[in-house]
Parts: structure tokens; C-alpha cells; sequence
């Protein structure tokens, strides 16, 4: 440029143009994500309300149609005998399931009979908060390990106690796998029961600094989740930890307003004083998972669209489970797919019912049987409800014909080895056998359907 002098500097830094319109891919892009962004709670809660309705079905379950599904298994085991049945079953599998998961219940009822809430709560409330912090941190990660071996432990029982046996003889081998699964139960309670015990205390201090302390490491889950690179199936795994995690908030939270109800003899007037408590770690739960994973898709480029794709695939386990040719129980497929496991939840909260409410006289007994005749009809309309639902996701998504499809086996294909670079890829959790054959040809898990809650996809568990 001739001449330069500043007055032409300032009229050209004045005047001076630019079109968007050369770069429009680039603003198109940057526009999308936006409107990514704006979508993503409005399709994470459809997602987080469904699967919470899911957990609920499940955790309804033990308490309404597993006890009459027992009675039925206990009749046909001791009338069948008396009619002369000489068939080769004397119960199906899914009755042997049943009896074993209502003996477990029983057992760990009896046994969580001996352990002291009171003394537990009083002992957690006489120590320092930063060393509740700490402990409460510890079992949260302890929660998730026992999560991750519970599911398998319950799954060896049950395969061991249905599989076809040649020999008499081969049926002792379901007693160890057996006393695994109580003690996993047992102690998978004795743990929830510290949860519960920590939260309460956090409720109960004068200044509320250990629950403005656990909340705020809702907000620290964030750092270590949003900057990381994430695929589909991982953030798959990742949301149907969070359902997990919020439906056993609600449980534990639950459990909290019964002990403070029961301490306070039932006055309601202390229950409004709990409810801004309760509020404000339900909506720090919910604004964590929104913001989490509204980065997390914008970093890594994912859809919001792909939240209606995980809503097809935990609708089509409550499918797939009803159907005639159904090789699980829907409350063990939810396990498997969201690391929730009931029976433990379960056996805390009868036990903490059977303590806070004391059931004396004909009435209150009328009361028991009515209460529980309308949870038996929650349980039916929830069922009935997702069961619709996930008819009309199923049949969005495209999945009916994979509804008569057979279960495929670890051996059915061979395809390429997946590559060590690809995190798109899963491979086998560590611990489980590999043969030599899957060494060289291990089919990579890319469908939702093939990915649990457990499962290592790339290089981690999210």
C-alpha cells in the first residue's frame, strides 16, 4: 500500500467487509452443533424417563410378581408328585429361577436382621467430613466393581441350576454357586446400607457442608467425562449408568425420608423440612447429565438423534423378553444392560420398611394386603405402558425382524480382528476364557444390542 498513514488504517479497519457465505460449511457446522446442543435435554430425559420406568418395572417385580410366581412354583412342586408326574422337569427354568431369587431374598433378609442401622448411622455421623467425602467416594467406585461381578454371579447360578444334567449327582454344584450368590447379595446390601447411613447423615448435619460437598462432585464427574474421546457404544454404556445411577438416588433418598419420618415419629412438618434437601440433589443429578453429555456429543460429533437409537435398544430387551422364544427374564436383561441389580436395593429397603413401620392389629394388617394390591397394579400398568411404548420404538427403529432372530453365540461368525486403534471395537471384559480360535477371529461388537453395561468398548468402561 502507498502512503500509509493512520488515518487510512482507521478507515480501512472501518469500512472493511467480509461474506460468511464463503466459508457456509464451516458456520452450517457450527450452527448444527448449537441446535445439538439445544436438543440433547429434551432427548436425554425421554431417554432417562424411559429407562427410570424400566428400573421401576424391574424393582416392582420383586416385590409383586416374584412372590406369586413363587407360591405357583411351590404348588406345582407339591402337587405334581401327588399326580403321579413323571415327566423329566418337575419345575421349568424359569420357575427353578424364581425359587432361587425368592430363597435368596429370604435368606438376606434374615441375615440383614443382625446388622444395626442405628449403631451403623451413629458411627458414620462421628466422623470428620472429609473423611465421610472420602468414604462415600470409595463406595460409589465399590459399588460399581460388585455391580460388574453380581450380574455374572446371579447368571452362574441360574444356568447352573437349569442346565441339562446326565448325572444326579451334578446337581451339588449349584450348592457353592448358590451360597456366592447370597453372600454377593448380603454384602452387595451391607454396602448400599453405608450409602443410605452417609447420605442420611449429610441430610441430618447442622450446616448441610457433606451434602453441599457430595453434590458438588456430581460437578467434578463432569471434568473427567466431557474432555475424553467417546464413540456411540460408550456413551450408551455411560447413559445407562446414569439411569442406574438416578433411580437408586430416588431409592436412597427414599430410605433417607423413612429413618428421618421415623425418628421424628411421622410428623409431616419435618417432611417439608426434608423436601428442599431431596429437591436440590435431584435437580443437581439432572443438570450434571445434561451438561455432561451435551459436551460430550458436541466434542465427539454424535447426533441427538442417537438417544432415540438407545431407547429402541432397551425397548427391545422388554420385547424380546416377552416373546415365547425368550431366553431371559427382563429383570436380569436390565441388570446386564444398566448394572442395575434389584435384589440387593430390595433387601435394604424391606429391611428398612419392616423397621421404620410397625404392622400391629387386623387394620393395619388390611392396610399391608391393600398397599400391596396396589402396587401389584402399578406394576401391571407400568408394564402395560412400556410394553406399548416399546412396541411403537421397536417398530421406529426397524428391529421386529431381530425379534425372531436366535440369540448368537460367541462361535456362530468369524470376522476380522478388531484393531487395537479402532475404540468403535469391544472386546471380552478381562477374566472370561478366550479360545484360541477368537484369539485370531474376534467379531468386534458395533450393535447396541451386543453392548452391556460391563463391557469393555476401545479401551474403557464408561
Amino acid at each position: 500500500v502507498s502512503n500509509p498513514s493512520l488515518t487510512r488504517f482507521i478507515c480501512a479497519e472501518l469500512t472493511r467487509g467480509y461474506f460468511l457465505e464463503h466459508n457456509e460449511a464451516k458456520y452450517t457446522e457450527r450452527r448444527e452443533r448449537v441446535y445439538t446442543c439445544m436438543r440433547i435435554p429434551k432427548e436425554l430425559e425421554k431417554l432417562m424417563i424411559f429407562g427410570f420406568f424400566l428400573c421401576a418395572d424391574a424393582f416392582l417385580y420383586i416385590f409383586t410378581l416374584l412372590p406369586l410366581r413363587v407360591l405357583l412354583a411351590l404348588l406345582r412342586l407339591f402337587t405334581l408328585p401327588c399326580c403321579g408326574f413323571s415327566g423329566s422337569r418337575l419345575l421349568q427354568p424359569a420357575q427353578v429361577c424364581d425359587m432361587l431369587k425368592g430363597l435368596i431374598l429370604v435368606l438376606c433378609f434374615s441375615m440383614m436382621h443382625y446388622v444395626d442401622y442405628s449403631m451403623m448411622y451413629h458411627l458414620i455421623r462421628g466422623q470428620s467430613v472429609i473423611k465421610l467425602y472420602i468414604i462415600y467416594n470409595m463406595l460409589e467406585v465399590a459399588d460399581r466393581l460388585i455391580s460388574s461381578f453380581g450380574q455374572d454371579i446371579l447368571d452362574a447360578l441360574y444356568w447352573t441350576a437349569t442346565e441339562p444334567k446326565e448325572r444326579k449327582r451334578d446337581s451339588i454344584g449349584v450348592i457353592p454357586h448358590f451360597v456366592m450368590a447370597v453372600s454377593y447379595v448380603f454384602i452387595h446390601s451391607i454396602l448400599i446400607m453405608v450409602q443410605a447411613s452417609t447420605l442420611n447423615v449429610a441430610f441430618n448435619s447442622h450446616n448441610k457442608s457433606l451434602l453441599t460437598i457430595m453434590m458438588s462432585n456430581n460437578f467434578v464427574e463432569i471434568k473427567g467425562s466431557v474432555f475424553k474421546k467417546f464413540e456411540k457404544n460408550n456413551l450408551f454404556q455411560m447413559s445407562n449408568s446414569d439411569i442406574k445411577e438416578r433411580f437408586t438416588s430416588y431409592v436412597l433418598l427414599l430410605i433417607v425420608c423413612l429413618r428421618n419420618m421415623e425418628q421424628f415419629s411421622w410428623n409431616p412438618d419435618h417432611l417439608w423440612a426434608l423436601l428442599p434437601d431431596v429437591f436440590m440433589v435431584v435437580a443437581s443429578e439432572v443438570v450434571v447429565d445434561v451438561i455432561k453429555h451435551a459436551f460430550i456429543t458436541k466434542f465427539n460429533d454424535i447426533p441427538a438423534d442417537v438417544y432415540s437409537e438407545y431407547r429402541a435398544s432397551l425397548a427391545f430387551d422388554l420385547v424380546s423378553s416377552r416373546q415365547t422364544n425368550a431366553y431371559t427374564d427382563y429383570s436380569d436383561s436390565v441388570a446386564r444392560r444398566m448394572g442395575f441389580i434389584p435384589l440387593p436395593l430390595a433387601v435394604l429397603l424391606i429391611r428398612v420398611v419392616m423397621s421404620s413401620v410397625k404392622v400391629q392389629g387386623a387394620l393395619s394388617y388390611t392396610c399391608v394386603f391393600l398397599f400391596y394390591l396396589g402396587l401389584v397394579t402399578l406394576k401391571v400398568l407400568n408394564s402395560i405402558v412400556l410394553l406399548g411404548k416399546s412396541c411403537v420404538y421397536v417398530k421406529r427403529a426397524n428391529m421386529e425382524d431381530k425379534l425372531f432372530e436366535k440369540p448368537s453365540t460367541s462361535s456362530s461368525s468369524s470376522t476380522k480382528s478388531p484393531s487395537k486403534t479402532d475404540p468403535s471395537r469391544c472386546a471380552k471384559p478381562p477374566g472370561e476364557p478366550i479360545e484360541a480360535s477368537e484369539l485370531k477371529h474376534k467379531p468386534p461388537k458395533n450393535d447396541l444390542l451386543e453392548i452391556d453395561r460391563f463391557t469393555i468398548c476401545g479401551n474403557r468402561i464408561d
